[in-house]
């Protein structure tokens, strides 16, 4: 409910200084048109209360609405509706009719769609009815140069008007687009990368490397007896500890390096143009830090990491190969009494 009570209103407020624009400029060329037709003082009451109130009024109709959106639906109409209403007054005099139509007809076009735009034929045919029957079936096709000077503005100002609305809607949405794919691409809960996308950076890092000849090692990192934390204490408190190690890793590493939660315990590391010994060290550093961490209503609770290292090697077949050996190599820190940093045993031999 808020959600749509919040878009109708910026619905509204998107229309609102085009329809003032557009309702002077209306009344400037209904003017022109109606001059010489001898109206009576209260159809003048009339246009002008048209052309300068009611865009305010429709404005405050609709933010103050229970349902904004449909409000301003609603609002378009009796724009169509007044446009009907002038055209016939008018007695369809041709410039300045099809001024109005046409543009009363581009506004519901863009707010609504196909159906917007024949709801909006529908009360323009209303209110020509309406004007008909007040002052009769008429028509006059002369068209004199101040009607075409009065449309000018019409013409001109309102089109800018809608296509600044527009291309302001079109960044909008571009922006919306771009948080949306980067929400995509992280985990909600560490705000670190998703496996998703962290795998797809390792085979860019990974064809990288192949091809230039760069370096990089990758980290895999697990917190050490998760499933009993969770087990024991809850998820909550499971949570924080999954935050705390997406905090440290924010803390340690460098603005390149790339942090991903691989899994549900289980963390990922890209650290291009660094050495499986400073990597190491890096880790090593990141192991005793996190060790120290304790949440102060669970004193007793000690968290701790186990992590596989591997550094890019030629042999790769692909990233998948790249990752198995620092799975390797987590492997073998687990099964040696985890809490500690491992180096896959391949790195190691072709160092040596």
């Amino acid at each position: 409910m808020e959600n749509r009570q919040g878009k109708g209103i910026s619905f509204a407020r998107r229309i609102y200084k085009p329809r003032i624009i557009g309702a002077a400029m209306c009344c400037l060329s209904v003017t022109a048109a109606l001059y010489p037709l001898g109206m009576p003082a209260w159809v003048w009451a009339a246009l002008l209360v048209n052309g300068f109130v009611w865009p305010h009024v429709a404005y405050q109709l609709a933010i103050r609405a229970k349902f904004p959106y449909n409000a301003e639906r609603r609002n378009l109409l009796f724009d169509a509706l007044f446009s009907g209403f002038w055209t016939a007054t008018l007695q369809f005099t041709p410039l300045t009719s099809v001024t109005l139509l046409s543009m009363v007809a581009m506004n519901n076009v863009a707010a609504g769609g196909q159906r917007l735009l024949l709801g909006g034929l529908l009360a323009q045919l209303f209110g020509a009815g309406l004007a008909w029957v007040l002052f009769g079936v008429q028509l006059n096709l002369n068209v004199r140069l101040i009607e075409v000077y009065a449309c000018l503005p019409m013409l001109t100002l309102y089109p800018m008007a809608i296509g600044m609305v527009c291309y302001q809607l079109a960044i909008k949405l571009s922006d919306h687009k771009r948080t949306l794919s980067a929400l995509s691409r992280i985990d909600s809960l560490t705000e670190l990368l998703n496996h998703g996308s962290w795998k797809d950076l390792l085979n860019l890092k990974f064809h990288k490397c192949q091809h230039q000849k760069s370096h990089a090692t990758i980290a895999l990192i697990d917190i050490d007896h998760f499933k009993q934390i969770n087990d024991t204490h809850g998820h909550i408190v499971g949570d924080t500890v999954l935050r705390q190690l997406s905090l440290e890793l924010r803390r340690n590493l460098r603005d390149n390096d790339l942090a991903g939660r691989y899994g549900g315990d289980e963390f990922c590391v890209i650290l291009p143009q660094m050495s499986l010994e400073k990597a190491a060290q890096r880790m090593e550093r990141l192991r005793e830090t996190f060790g120290n961490y304790r949440i102060p209503h669970l004193p007793e609770l000690k968290v701790s990491l186990s992590i596989g290292l591997a550094d890019f090697q030629p042999v790769y077949d692909d990233a998948a190969s790249w990752l198995n050996a620092a799975d390797r190599a987590l492997y073998a820190a687990k099964h040696t009494g985890r809490n500690r940093v491992c180096v896959n045993t391949d790195s190691l031999a072709r160092s040596a």
